[in-house]
């Protein structure tokens, strides 16, 4: 499907704000779109005042005018920033919304495009219109995304808390609040379950370009190799494009029927739901049959019911994060318990619901 116009063009600014300048060519390449494209968009964006051009480059126009004073935060107002096309976050986003519009706060929605260093923009741009609060979800494809935010994150005036997202120990942003699904309780749901119907030999294919992710790929590695009924486990990437980090090896990059006939795995772990749903097809294609041949987990529970044959799944809770994320935000908000309350890390803990694709050996 393609992307419509006005998404495209505010993806150019958040990339552009983020950087100060950019190169025509290298934004057509990130956007997947040709460069006769990108210019016809930054023409329309410089005649409408919001970029700069030069000579193949692109520029911000925040450096150039004068931006006014930030007005204070008017105490009613709650920015919530998540990534485009992340429909696991929208529904933390769901829960969020039902405990700020209860508390009469008014929302102030902001998606993030996919580009590196989208959210700074539209965060600076809520301060600007007076949010006190700020509910965070950055995308953080790669280790270095995440690095990148620390400073910006870790200076910030106005009380934030992170969902789905948790800093590592020792780094500029230890001290923020945070809450989160616990993964690793999440694979471990995920194992025992297949362990428990008698399987031995399992296969994770998770995606590799979130946090989420690849907390998820360690804790199944961890949990297989340590588990006294698991013969043996593999690794492999649940779609090509879900690998940032790489480069990886070729049993990395396998096709999943043929990681199963390697490794005679009869179980698979799945990352994610939509991910879960074409491996399945793909294995059918290739003569494998779920659950006959192969039980499935899949893993996020978003769209796992939907398919012919419905998916076992774990499901991280996703509402309750967003809605425990905003109960901690209004402490902070709160002018009584703002100065008493200890930095939060807070965990909440998955389901698995049962279906038709996992079965006893």
């Amino acid at each position: 499907m393609r992307e419509p116009v006005e998404v495209r063009r505010q993806r150019i600014l958040a990339a552009v704000e983020s950087r100060g300048s950019a190169r025509v060519s290298d934004l057509a390449a990130e956007l997947e779109v040709s460069v006769v494209t990108v210019r016809r968009d930054v023409e329309e964006l410089a005649q409408e005042g919001r970029l700069r051009r030069g000579h193949g480059v692109v520029r911000s126009t925040l450096a150039a005018r004068d931006i006014p004073a930030p007005r204070p935060p008017d105490g009613d107002t709650v920015a919530v920033v998540v990534p485009e096309r992340h429909h696991y976050l929208y529904e933390s986003l769901h829960g969020a919304r039902s405990v700020l519009e209860a508390s009469g706060r008014r929302i102030a929605l902001h998606i993030a495009p996919q580009v590196a260093g989208a959210e700074r923009p539209l965060v600076e741009r809520a301060l600007e219109d007076g949010a006190a609060g700020l509910l965070l979800a950055p995308r953080w494809r790669t280790l270095a995304d995440e690095e990148a935010d620390h400073p910006w994150l870790a200076a910030l005036e106005v009380p934030a808390v992170l969902m789905e997202r948790r800093p590592g120990a020792g780094t500029a942003l230890h001290a923020m609040d945070s809450v989160c699904s616990d993964h690793v309780h999440g694979a471990h749901l995920a194992v025992e379950h297949l362990v428990g119907l008698g399987h031995r030999r399992i296969v994770f294919a998770t995606r590799d370009d979130s946090p989420t992710a690849r907390t998820l790929r360690s804790a199944c590695a961890r949990i297989a190799e340590a588990h006294p009924l698991v013969e043996a486990w593999a690794w492999t990437l649940s779609a090509p494009e879900a690998g940032q980090e790489g480069p990886y090896l070729p049993e990395d990059t396998a096709e999943l029927h043929e990681v199963l006939r390697k490794t005679g795995a009869t179980a698979a772990v799945l990352h994610g739901d939509v991910d879960a749903l074409m491996l399945v097809q793909r294995l059918a294609d290739h003569g494998v049959r779920v659950p006959e041949d192969c039980s499935v987990v899949a893993y996020d529970d978003v769209v796992a019911g939907l398919g012919t044959t419905p998916l076992t799944a774990v499901a991280p809770p996703k509402a309750d994060v967003g809605r425990v994320a905003a109960e901690l935000l209004l402490e902070r908000l709160d002018s009584e318990t703002a100065g008493r309350t200890p930095v939060r890390r807070v965990e909440l803990l998955p389901s698995l619901s049962v279906r038709g694709s996992t079965r006893p050996l």
